[in-house]
């Protein structure tokens, strides 16, 4: 049994007995419809996990106090909304409750003194309101802009001592600032793309369906006008059976584009249509049939529809074409597409063939500033996570012709950061990390990167924030839960870093249901059950990875962490050793920095490895 520290919400239905008196299966309807069309995707949106259901009510565990009370507020501001027309006898509301305490953990389900506390605090909160604990209120202090009423201290049933009690008021100006903002405002100009179906009856064409969706998606996002939801967590929705206004909901959107891409010889077919994400009422829809030479044309014109339907203001400088032609040879695009989609999945092998296939459609376009950049990228994950002998003068070089050819590439500013850490010219890479976010600041790949250089550098609350939003922005990725544990475990928040973990392990066990013998959520997820003090599965599943591939690099560092979680130091001293034998001095920061490999700072093997390694 672990105890712990952490923030709980309760949450229940005012009046349940009696609306379901009144109508027990439009209830019972609307309750299951409340709960994973809004209160689900809110708790998942702020890293919380819900433990427990009980009939109308929910408990929640959260990693920090104030995704608790953002994730309480969210939730009876959108209850407001869905509950407007609704008649008296058939109207929903919550009463939530949040404590800030000491709980049990046992087999997944939570118990002790900080549920109890959080469950009577939610008893006497107001129809449609927030109560907290005076340990919340505490907690909180100026980092939210709530307003709080002192209810003073309050004798709760069962509970031995007073709890000062505090309710959440929400202004009816500011009600009203966020009703606009999620009816209109941030609405109107925003847009959810789905990944384009694969009609070309070849699994083998899904890479072009998948790049022209990404692409779409590229495009969109330069218009400073429109909030294109980003593309790892559109896809995924990818091969599922879609319900477009759930889609809407979810990401808060205006719209929703879908489609679907045939390819033949020189041909192409593409599909679009555009949907009101309120209603599912079709705003827009057309079918190309071209020639495969006018795909750009055909992005522009898709990009120029979707600007007129959601009345998109355009800037000066974005009134000419839309879609810039990326490269005029097609063989050198469709190469840079298949490269793309191996660059994706990050493995030795898949990265060196997205190397093969960008380096292939340089040679047909000597010009294309992507595929310089997507081979920049590859060398930098090649080198810094499979140990792979790439000198840092060459990623420069590449990323710096990328950069003379389209200086707009965030990508290409990223491997630049990379390569200039690397070399041991921290204030530059800096320059070059920040120009990348500033570019694309939706970008997981992005975000992700400046976390870790933020990490390596000691700002670990720069690098948590970054981490946290790489979470948020790719929802199935179970690397960077495991980076943002990392991150929480060296800024001393134990609990959360727990709570985190447990994200990990639910990831990393997703994506282990669709392709067991994939080593990477294996090592991955060893280290958040390692965390989590669930020994024997971390051993299981580490041992799993490195039998699958007892050579790949992140596996041997993985489980370094791994083994020091669990207490095995040399074993995870000999890990480590192996890990950074062929690595630079960056990798050695990151070790002298990484919580997980505390334990070994004495060992002697530690001490002896991590000596700063000479710069190229």
């Amino acid at each position: 049994m672990e105890r712990r520290l952490s923030a709980i919400l309760a949450a229940d239905v005012v009046g349940y007995s009696r609306l379901v008196g009144n109508d027990e299966i439009g209830t019972l309807s609307a309750l299951k419809a409340h709960r994973t069309e809004l209160i689900e995707e809110s708790v998942a949106r702020h890293l919380g996990r819900i433990f427990k259901l009980t009939g109308d009510g929910i408990l929640v565990e959260f990693p920090s106090i104030v995704s608790a009370l953002t994730c309480a507020r969210e939730i009876q501001s959108g209850m407001r909304l869905r509950n407007v027309g609704a008649a008296a006898d058939h109207r929903l509301d919550f009463r939530i409750g949040i404590n800030l305490g000491d709980i049990l953990v046992e087999d997944g389900d939570i118990f002790g003194d900080g549920v109890n506390v959080a469950t009577r605090i939610e008893g006497v909160a107001r129809p449609g309101g927030i109560a907290i604990s005076g340990t919340v209120r505490d907690h909180v202090g100026n980092r939210t802009d709530a307003t709080f009423e002192d209810a003073g201290d309050m004798t709760l049933k069962n509970i031995e001592r007073p709890v000062r009690v505090f309710h959440v008021v929400e202004t009816p100006l500011a009600i009203r600032a966020a009703s606009e903002t999620s009816t209109t405002g941030n609405k109107q100009s925003s847009i959810a793309v789905l990944p384009f179906d694969n009609m070309s009856g070849d699994p083998e064409q899904e890479y072009f369906s998948d790049g022209i969706t990404e692409d779409i998606i590229t495009d969109l996002s330069k218009l400073a006008g429109l909030r294109v939801i980003a593309r790892n967590s559109v896809f995924t929705y990818k091969n599922k059976a879609v319900d477009v206004q759930e889609v809407s909901r979810r990401f808060d959107v205006a719209a929703v584009l879908e489609g679907s891409v045939r390819k033949a010889g020189a041909r192409v077919r593409i599909t679009a249509q555009l949907i009101d994400g309120r209603d599912g009422s079709h705003l827009w829809a057309e079918r190309y049939d071209r020639d495969l030479t006018d795909i750009f044309e055909i992005q522009d014109e898709i990009a120029r529809k979707i600007v007129e339907q959601l009345k998109v203001r355009l800037m000066p400088h974005e009134k000419g074409t839309l879609v810039q032609k990326p490269t005029t040879d097609l063989v050198a695009y469709d190469l840079y597409l298949q490269g793309r989609k191996s660059l994706h999945m990050r493995t030795h092998q898949s990265l060196r063939m997205a190397r093969f296939l960008f380096s292939q459609a340089v040679e047909h376009d000597p010009l294309f500033a992507r595929a310089f950049a997507g081979i920049a990228d590859c060398d930098v994950y090649l080198r810094s996570w499979h140990g792979e002998d790439v000198l840092v003068a060459t990623i420069l070089g590449v990323c710096g012709y990328a950069l003379h050819l389209d200086e707009s590439l965030a990508e290409a500013h990223t491997a630049q950061g990379y390569a200039l850490f690397f070399a041991g010219r921290p204030d530059e890479a800096a320059v070059a990390f920040e120009r990348a976010l500033a570019i694309d600041p939706d970008s997981h790949e992005v975000c992700l990167a400046v976390a870790r250089f933020s990490f390596a550098r000691g700002a670990y609350e720069r690098a948590e924030e970054l981490f946290r939003r790489s979470v948020t922005l790719h929802p199935d990725d179970f690397r960077s839960p495991n980076l943002l544990r990392k991150a929480l475990s060296a800024l001393g928040r134990t609990a959360e870093a727990k709570a985190v973990a447990h994200i990990i392990v639910d990831r990393a066990g997703t994506k282990l249901d669709e392709d067991k013998n994939n080593p990477a959520p294996l090592q991955v997820g060893a280290c958040g059950l390692a965390a989590l003090g669930v020994s024997d599965r971390a051993r299981e599943w580490i041992e799993r990875a490195l039998a699958l591939d007892p050579d790949d690099h992140n596996t041997k560092f993985n489980a370094a962490c791994t083994y020091a979680l669990l207490g095995e130091s040399d074993k995870a001293a000999q890990f480590l050793s192996d890990y950074l034998r062929p690595l630079g001095s960056d990798e050695s920061d990151w070790c002298r920095l990484d919580p997980d490999l505390a334990t070994l700072r004495d060992h002697p093997v530690h001490a002896k490895i991590l000596v700063a390694a000479p710069q190229e």
